[in-house]
């Protein structure tokens, strides 16, 4: 491929793009002008046609997509290669944070992982004062968003509750900022109702944090834990993920005569497909790109062992309701009990595909199964397992129609519950729905509340204010605007119907 001088014109002339994201534009051009790690004709094939999927992520992957630092490693020791001290006071563990942000790659050209901030900065808060500490986490906050403005970029925190937990969820309310994106990790066993409801308070607010659940979490993974990182992808600390690839499940359906052939051959000849591309993109980051020879390994902020591979599906939604019109017998998914019975059918078997396939440089020697939350430009299709836009049901019906799935994606799935503005009045029945959204085996409680500024798109958030004055041509401080205004206009986000909190109050029509 031979870079198109007019498309890099096209990007240097623009005068909506900043220079830091006409740079980027321009490397994105520059990698794939690179020939693409060598892959099989048939593989070839269904990637060209979009049944398999690489995300876009470049013809040389030279870096792994997610990078999950354990940021504690530099807190203790310092850096030899970037001259840095251990730090001894808050002000220096922050500075320190700040500096190593700026040597994290991830697929956005930022970090999409910034810690677990409660747990790294509760030592350097002795004799630190309630006011001194939210100015300084005001100011990081602020920072955050100013120098690294990218919606992907995400900061974790819980399950305990602790004075640093509950300064940084006084910030991210007031200040109302896409950047960082938030996680509490709950856990009943440790986390106080105080804490949840101030941050279910923050979610009627701002639609932030993810809640996670902590428990279902931590056992999918090791002692070292986990981390959730982008939009809500819970992956290896100090590792990560190499490369993410996806199936369009709704092109596999059309490709099969029935459901049991969907199941029996369509679905197995395109994960295998899949895993074609996933090993192709791995052997080279590990063979050929050298990205494990940096500090990071050196220094131990990550193990080149502890990276694996992200096997995505999306269009669940559309492909059981293409399978189920092709036998005559037409469901709605997300309503209808048999719709839902398929996709969790299916779900199980990608679960099994996926553990029975051993691969090359990935942690635990197995890919995890993900939930995609789709791009920007995917037309007709819904994320993952979601239920497509504007047909969600009541957000009970919701939640179990859907939970069945969570057990199967430990890499992430998350739903969004868009409920109606009057739960700010009642921020109680989300914290009721929450918990029994985990009792029902919910991986991540997230929710849109009607009337914010602040919305997530699939797991990233974007303003509203932001869209409106990136659409008249002012361009957008953050990277991600343009991504959310994108998604708006084709992928019917705002289509999403806002939903009372109670079961009782559903309207009771098939919408």
């Amino acid at each position: 491929m031979v870079c198109d001088t007019e498309t890099l014109r096209r990007i240097v002339n623009n005068p909506t793009l900043s220079p830091a994201q006409k740079a980027r534009a321009l490397s994105i051009e520059a990698e794939n002008a690179l020939p693409y790690p060598q892959l099989d004709a048939e593989t070839q094939a269904a990637l060209d046609a979009r049944v398999i999927c690489d995300m876009y992520e470049g013809h040389a992957p030279y870096k792994p997509r997610y990078v999950l630092p354990d940021y504690s490693v530099v807190l203790a020791r310092g850096s030899d290669w970037l001259e840095l001290h251990a730090p001894q006071t808050l002000d220096e563990a922050i500075n320190t944070l700040m500096i190593a942000y700026h040597h994290v790659p991830s697929v956005t050209g930022m970090p999409v992982y910034i810690g677990q901030l409660d747990e790294l900065l509760l030592p350097f808060c002795n004799g630190v004062s309630e006011d001194d500490l939210y100015r300084q986490i005001k100011l990081f906050w602020r920072y955050i968003d100013r120098v690294l403005p990218d919606a992907f970029l995400h900061a974790n925190i819980g399950p305990s509750d602790n004075r640093v937990a509950r300064t940084i969820l006084r910030v991210d309310a007031e200040l109302g900022q896409i950047a960082p994106n938030l996680t509490f990790r709950y856990d009943p066993a440790i986390s106080s109702d105080a804490i949840l409801a101030q941050a279910i308070g923050n979610i009627t607010t701002c639609s932030k944090p993810h809640i996670a659940n902590h428990p279902l979490h931590s056992a999918a993974f090791d002692a070292r834990g986990y981390g959730i990182v982008s939009c809500y992808n819970a992956l290896p600390i100090g590792g990560g993920a190499s490369t993410l690839t996806r199936i369009n499940l709704l092109e596999v359906a059309k490709r099969a005569q029935s459901v049991d052939d969907f199941v029996a051959n369509m679905l197995p000849h395109y994960v295998d497909l899949n895993f074609r591309l996933t090993q192709a993109r791995i052997d080279y980051l590990y063979g050929q790109s050298g990205f494990f020879d940096s500090f990071l390994v050196s220094e131990g902020w990550i193990d080149p062992g502890r990276f694996t591979a992200m096997f995505g599906i999306f269009a669940m939604a559309e492909a059981v309701e293409h399978l189920l019109a092709k036998v005559g017998t037409p469901a709605r998914y997300g309503h209808d009990a048999r719709a839902n019975a398929l996709g969790h059918a299916i779900s199980a078997r990608l679960a099994d595909m996926v553990a029975d396939r051993p691969m090359r440089h990935v942690w635990r020697d197995r890919a995890m199964l993900h939930a995609q939350a789709g791009l920007s430009t995917d037309t007709g299709l819904t994320p993952g397992v979601r239920i497509p836009y504007g047909h969600e049901p009541d957000p009970v019906s919701h939640v179990q129609a859907l939970a069945p799935h969570h057990q199967y994606y430990a890499s992430g799935i998350s739903e969004i519950l868009t409920l109606d503005e009057t739960v700010k009045a009642n921020p109680a029945a989300v914290l009721d729905l929450c918990k029994g959204a985990f009792a029902c085996g919910l991986r991540e409680f997230t929710a849109n509340v009607g009337g914010n500024d602040l919305v997530r798109v699939t797991g990233y958030m974007i303003r509203l204010s932001d869209v409106a004055r990136y659409n008249a041509d002012k361009g957008a401080r953050t990277n991600t605007t343009a991504l959310g205004a994108e998604a708006a206009s084709k992928t019917a986000i705002l289509a999403r119907k806002p939903r009372v909190v109670a079961h009782e109050l559903a309207a009771g029509t098939d919408q």
